[in-house]
């Protein structure tokens, strides 16, 4: 990949590093794989700008989406900011490793394929052998880590073999757990296909 694609993709030049460093690590090497990897990440994180979680919610939305979670302890976090909903949402989730007090608001979803839960920023952290994503997880939200921690996770869930036979729907659910936005997923792929070909 060169600078040329990316401005082609509208994607920002401190990326270009970043992505043929995890195109390299992690098999992501035919033209295929990179714009099924790039057209994915370009839905999960809108074109490559949003590297953490939105947890920008009301109450009402929070117990909305989990309904366990009463309106007036969604209230009391909302009234606390961010930290206080992520701790409510992810805290004390043995599910996502969470475990200790305050894992739920280090451990949100970042990166372009959000990483969530002290369990798999662990995970990450052991795979590429820096355990400072554990001290710091906030690095998981700059290019360099936000790119490694996806290609860790599309290695890791085989979405190469899904992207040489171009199963775009097994492809999103891998990655997005359902399938949302699978038209634009789809039309960035191919966009990004025909760029890389080139």
């Amino acid at each position: 990949m060169n600078l040329n694609h990316l401005q082609e993709l509208n994607i920002g030049e401190q990326w270009l590093s970043a992505l043929n460093e995890v195109f390299d690590k992690y098999e992501i090497n035919s033209p295929i794989r990179q714009a099924s990897f790039i057209g994915q990440c370009q839905v999960e994180s809108k074109n490559f700008t949003n590297l953490e979680e939105n947890l920008n919610y009301s109450a009402a939305r929070i117990n909305q989406i989990w309904p366990q979670i009463s309106i007036e302890k969604a209230q009391s976090a909302v009234a606390k900011g961010k930290d206080a909903i992520a701790e409510l949402i992810y805290g004390n989730r043995a599910n996502l490793g969470n475990t200790f007090d305050g894992d739920g608001s280090k451990f949100f979803g970042r990166g372009l394929i959000q990483l969530t839960g002290r369990s798999n920023y662990t995970s990450f952290a052991n795979a590429i052998q820096d355990s400072e994503i554990l001290n710091n997880p906030s690095l998981v939200a700059t290019p360099k880590y936000a790119a490694l921690s996806a290609g860790w996770f599309w290695f890791t869930r085989k979405i190469n073999s899904l992207a040489d036979v171009e199963d775009y729907n097994r492809m999103t659910l891998r990655v997005n757990g359902g399938l949302l936005g699978l038209d634009d997923r789809i039309t960035h792929i191919k966009k990004a296909l025909s760029i890389l070909q080139v």
